[in-house]
């Protein structure tokens, strides 16, 4: 039995990754209590139970003098097996509790194994089962039984049946996990995510800055032909995703955290960390977002309190006068005769040589004939029409009044 025993104790430790200390003290701890029941043994006296580590025999004794008397054999043989059972299992329970304690805050994989009462209940590859209860469920998602699912390790609890895995695939940190499993250049630290925002389910905000001038890095998670930010969108069931880039300048930032809307004016207030945002009206809607999400997102973003108002109208009377001067500059503009280089395809010679013939302008132009046209070097019978009827085309057309029969 004894050899058998360290054999048993032996084999646990190899498969289950137990020391072979911890399972040869319980089983001393068993045989202690066995032992207790089969001697008379008085109050004051003490009983110890040793294991030899490379023989396994078993030793008892009683106030520091060994036992001969006692059948450890057939004592081990009903209880030891019992022990190393009961061992095995807390042990078990330890190593599964060590590993996943080093996990939280991080991605695990797993397939869904059963549902209860609105939780799912995943396989974490035969290792243990993970918990991912109502509430860390995105809205938008709905798994099935035996799907692979890819969840956030949220915290790891000691529980009398065995560590509790809490998962989430609605925490903020899911998104960036997913970044740095997609992006390599946030893995390896170039590029650093500053802050998320999210909606699971509808929308997700996540600013990042890159280190290295070099390295552009909404264009780094966004990937060749957005393949790498399309991956998390699909992982994410499709929820969407805006990627900012982060800036000291608190204006840019609140840019950018706006987007897709234009943002016009920026006021801000430092102290009390609140900004004032003026869009154009087409965009305040665009800027607030539906039920306000846009705009929520953009403020936890940036940590700052944001106002969004639209443009003011301007006063009636500056909005008169940038009209009148308005209709001033276009009469301006058409009463000015046309330019000689306003006629289209004419060349720089071309036009050197009209002006030596004195022709400087298109009235100049269209008082000439055919005939004083093709005097001038230069100018064939075929470029003197084609001047001709430019220059009849930029003719300013005359309001012809026509009188009563």
């Amino acid at each position: 039995m004894s050899q058998e025993l360290l054999a048993i104790i032996e084999q646990m430790e190899r498969e289950k990754g137990i020391k072979k200390e911890v399972l040869i003290e319980a089983v001393e701890s068993a045989l202690l209590s066995a032992a207790r029941k089969a001697i008379d043994l008085k109050p004051e006296e003490e009983l110890k139970i040793e294991l030899d580590r490379n023989s396994g025999k078993i030793k008892a004794f009683k106030n520091g003098s060994e036992i001969t008397n006692i059948d450890f054999g057939r004592i081990a043989a009903a209880t030891a097996r019992q022990v190393i059972i009961q061992k095995i299992r807390e042990a078990e329970k330890e190593v599964v509790f060590g590993e996943f304690q080093g996990k939280v805050g991080e991605i695990v994989s797993g397939i869904v194994y059963r549902f209860d009462r609105g939780n799912i209940i995943v396989d974490l590859l035969g290792k243990a089962e993970g918990l991912l209860l109502k509430r860390e469920q995105s809205p938008r998602e709905d798994f099935k039984q035996g799907q692979r699912i890819r969840a956030y390790v949220a915290e790891v609890k000691k529980d009398t049946r065995g560590p509790q895995i809490i998962l989430s695939r609605t925490h903020l940190n899911l998104v960036k996990k997913l970044f740095e499993l997609e992006v390599p250049e946030i893995y390896e630290g170039i590029v650093e995510v500053r802050a998320i925002s999210r909606e699971p389910g509808e929308r997700t905000k996540i600013a990042v800055w890159s280190k290295n001038e070099k390295v552009d890095s909404v264009g780094a998670c966004v990937g060749m032909r957005g393949n790498r930010v399309r991956n998390i969108v699909n992982e994410l069931q499709g929820e969407k995703i805006d990627i900012v880039r982060f800036s000291d300048d608190i204006k840019e930032y609140i840019k950018a955290a706006l987007s897709p809307a234009q943002v016009s004016e920026i006021k801000v207030d430092k102290e009390k960390s609140k900004a004032e945002v003026i869009v154009e009206n087409d965009q305040l809607s665009l800027a607030i977002g539906k039920h306000g999400q846009n705009v929520r997102l953009a403020s936890r973003l940036v940590a700052w309190e944001l106002d969004i108002r639209p443009k003011a109208p301007k006063p009636q009377a500056e909005e008169k006068v940038e009209k009148k001067e308005k209709k001033e500059k276009e009469k301006e503009k058409k009463e000015k005769p046309a330019a000689l280089a306003d006629l289209p395809g004419i060349g720089k010679v071309t036009l050197a040589n009209l002006k030596k013939a004195g022709i400087t302008t298109i009235d100049g132009l269209l008082k000439k004939s055919l005939e004083d046209l093709t005097q001038i070097k230069g100018i064939g019978n075929k470029k003197a029409e084609k001047l001709l009827a430019e220059a009849k085309a930029m003719e300013p057309k005359q309001n012809v009044k026509e009188e009563d029969a």
